[in-house]
């Protein structure tokens, strides 16, 4: 028989379980997690954010479109968002690890223009600062040089990038040098971006999927450069069906093919470009030619091909296999053409070539639901060769030839893992590894004749370069997050090794659901550099790794900042920074990257600089006005013991202030007008401050020596460049094609903008009869050399 007690008892274990189970139930957890895709391509989008409504907690996806995220057992509504996509959102009961691809619909393809963002990808909610990322429908909406695209320069709009010059693809950046920047194509470093001697980059825009730079508060797993990261995305191909689609120029045309090669599982996108400057030009050549002895023909081009394959093994593994390779040519034939029987008949070849080549193997691995993986196998190379070659043929004699090679460049083999793992919402740690094998051929000259062969210059350098890393984007409560992370660096070369720890943090604080305060710190360490004469990147520049000589150029970096979301529609962001560069690299006075009687290591020094300001960036990005107001005021110098009396002195790129507009305007379907105007102070020079005439003192017969006085270096400032850029596109859409006329004016009100300054000898008549003998005197003067004038271009683009 049961007692009363007994019964109670029973009753209060009952209760006991029952609480047991409810908790744990409650405390039970399951991970959601896939890739997020667009619905129409398959490509993957980068930086894509997952929200949960319920639980008011997010995420992002990865470079390759995987996010994770582990929640409690329960209901969730899980809101994907994508700048120019339209949310997608999934309401459903959690209560298993779920795998759940989401493709997301373009807003183009709706009849509702405007997007809302929403969750952690508000710039409010990131950790990370100072980034920038544009989609590539506005790069290709933006006004372009000769109707060309180019994803760099749209980057030079943005506050804190500077342009090298006058329709230059240079990039500096917070008042680092072209050197400084990292940038990658799939993984795999380019070490020459430029096209035309720097007037267009090596980046096809119908060929990339996207585009970021970061130029300040740098995560962990990057590193290798002190000033930035340029990470740019190829295309996958479209896994459903072909596509293609190209453009027709002033300069260039291109074609883009894609398509899948097995359906949902491989994938292939080949894109190719080429000018036809000299295929146009040389009949007329030819025809100027006609009635000389000589024949000369000038002649340039440049060609890019990239190409990617991604195969689908498993829902867990994916492989890439991407390439690409692009060869600028400028040369000068001449031949000569004497109808005498006894004529010696010549032909000359000079001229200057250089490109890069790169590949990339990739695998994806999801080791779990939380831990995601990728291993990278990578090749690049640049080379630069500047080439003169002659043959000679007399009557009933072989033929002779002799030849001269200047050489250089560097290669690079390298193998990287990284990591992804996602515990929980709180936590998101990276980490991984990577090792690059360099060789250097800092230039060497060539020699052919009859005799013999010969070589002589610099002697190839063979170095490695390891790195580990380790960081985690921590979320303290609702309001704080913060990045930790750690990049440890080393290079060998020459039996010595350096070894650099790079500590990197950062923060941000939800003052309101709409505004946030940051604050970054981060440390890098650079162990190649890059020599140059030039203010253009021009292909004659020089890598050369850090040796017993030169040292690893290091940067420290400090930045605070405002972001603040407005209505979903609007962002704003203010940063102030400070950033210490030591052992940066200047040429010695009077030294030459084509001087071989020195090595090149005996010809450099090394100092340190230092760059600070502020940066203003107002955008809109979604309805059918977008675009985007930057401004930047900053200072930057350089100072080195034997420059300047070691005086500090303004880096050539100090430009106090720099604003930017930008602005894409739809029209409905079928017209699209966009117009940027870009304004910076005067670049920094160093001029002659008098010219003095002496007798030359071991020849006094001959004419006298002009000597010319300098003064502070980069003392004088160029007149402020401004510009402004237009463009119109006329858009007709059918069932199988889409097609546009976009027609486009550079530089729309003709603005001489300096690109160098000369002096001009200026001669001066006076009849007084107290003027010198001949009544003439030599004055002289600074004359401004300007570059583009307004510059109209016509393109016509086509898809499938």
């Amino acid at each position: 028989m049961v007692t009363l007690r007994q019964l109670t008892m029973h009753r209060f274990c009952m209760i006991l379980l029952l609480i047991h189970a409810a908790s744990s139930l409650y405390a039970q957890k399951y991970t959601v997690s896939g890739y997020i895709r667009d619905s129409l391509t398959t490509e993957n989008l980068i930086g894509a954010t997952l929200y949960n409504r319920s639980g008011k907690v997010g995420t992002s996806s990865n470079q390759y479109g995987f996010y994770s995220i582990t929640l409690p057992r329960g209901q969730v509504e899980l809101a994907y968002s994508y700048v120019g996509y339209a949310t997608h959102v999934r309401s459903f009961m959690l209560d298993r690890d779920t795998v759940l691809d989401v493709s997301m619909q373009s807003s183009l393809l709706l009849e509702e223009v405007v997007v809302t963002a929403v969750g952690s990808g508000r710039i409010q909610d990131r950790t990370q600062m100072s980034a920038i990322s544009v989609p590539m429908a506005q790069v290709k909406a933006i006004p372009s040089f000769l109707g060309e695209v180019d994803v760099l320069k749209v980057l030079q709009l943005m506050p804190g990038i500077q342009s090298g010059g006058e329709g230059s693809s240079g990039l500096y950046v917070r008042g680092g040098g072209p050197d400084q920047n990292l940038i990658l194509l799939d993984g795999v470093p380019v070490y020459n971006a430029s096209h035309l001697f720097g007037f267009f980059s090596v980046f096809n825009a119908d060929a990339i999927n996207s585009i970021e730079l970061l130029k300040g508060g740098f995560p962990a797993r990057h590193g290798g450069r002190v000033s930035s990261v340029i990470d740019v995305s190829m295309k996958e191909g479209n896994l459903q069906q072909f596509h293609s689609e190209g453009s027709i120029g002033l300069v260039a045309s291109k074609l883009t093919i894609e398509g899948p090669i097995i359906k949902d599982r491989t994938s292939f996108i080949v894109s190719g470009r080429r000018t036809y400057i000299d295929l146009l030009a040389r009949p007329f050549i030819k025809a100027a030619n006609s009635n000389s002895d000589t024949e000369v023909i000038p002649g340039y081009y440049f060609y890019d091909l990239t190409a990617k394959v991604n195969h689908r093994i498993s829902s867990k593994d994916r492989i890439y296999l991407s390439a690409y390779m692009g060869d600028d040519k400028f040369s000068v034939d001449s031949e000569s053409r004497d109808d005498y029987e006894y004529a010696t008949h010549t032909k000359n070849e000079a001229g200057l070539k250089w490109g890069n080549l790169t590949g990339a193997f990739r695998w994806n691995h999801v080791f779990t639901n939380q831990l995601f993986g990728n291993t990278t196998l990578t090749y690049s190379r640049y080379r630069m060769n500047i080439f003169a070659k002659f043959w000679a043929t007399d009557p009933g004699e072989p033929e002779r030839y002799y030849g001269m090679d200047y050489l250089s460049g560097i290669e690079d083999w390298s193998a990287r893992v990284a990591f992804d793992y996602l515990p929980s919402p709180n936590h998101y740690i990276r980490f991984g590894g990577s090792m690059i094998y360099h060789i250097f051929n800092p230039g060497s000259i060539g020699v052919t004749t009859e005799v013999m062969p010969l070589d002589f210059g610099g002697r190839k350098i063979y170095t490695r370069e390891y790195s580990l890393y380790v960081e985690d984007d921590i979320r303290l409560g609702d309001r704080l997050k913060t990045n930790v992370g750690l990049h440890l660096s080393a290079f060998e070369v020459r039996g010595k090794l350096y070894a650099v720890p790079q500590p990197r943090i950062a923060a941000r604080y939800l003052l309101t659901d709409d505004l946030s305060a940051k604050a970054s710190y981060s440390s890098m360490a650079q162990y190649i550099h890059l020599l140059t004469n030039s203010n253009l990147g021009m292909p004659t520049d020089l890598w050369v790794p850090t040796t017993n000589l030169l040292h690893p150029q290091q940067s420290h970096q400090v930045a605070v900042g405002l972001a603040h979301n407005f209505r979903e529609t609007y962002e704003l962001s203010l940063e102030g920074y400070y950033k210490a560069m030591s052992n940066v690299l200047e040429y010695k006075e009077g030294a030459s990257v084509f001087d071989v009687h020195y090595q090149w290591e005996d010809k450099m020094l090394q100092g340190e600089g230092r760059s600070y300001g502020v940066e203003l960036f107002a955008q809109k990005k979604t309805g059918s006005l977008t675009g985007w107001i930057g401004y930047t005021l900053s200072w930057s110098d350089r100072r080195f013991d034997a420059l300047n009396l070691g005086r500090r002195f303004s880096y050539k790129y100090d430009r106090r202030h720099d604003v930017s507009v930008v602005a894409v305007q739809r029209l409905g379907k079928r017209v699209e007008l966009s117009g940027t105007w870009v304004f910076g102070s005067g670049s920094c020079i160093t001029v002659p401050t008098g010219i003095f005439h002496t007798n030359n003192p071991f020849n006094p017969n001959t004419p006298q020596l002009q000597v010319q006085d300098y003064g502070e270096r980069n003392g004088y400032r160029m007149a402020p460049y401004h510009r402004l850029d237009v463009s119109i596109s006329l858009i007709k859409k059918k069932r199988l094609y889409e097609r546009r006329w976009i027609l486009g004016a550079y530089n729309a009100y003709n603005r001489k903008n300096p690109y160098y300054i000369d002096i001009e000898e200026v001669i001066r008549y006076d009849d007084s009869p107290y003027a010198p003998t001949g009544g003439a005197t030599k004055q002289y003067r600074y004359k401004q050399i300007s570059l583009f004038p307004i510059i109209p271009s016509v393109t016509y683009q086509f898809k499938f």
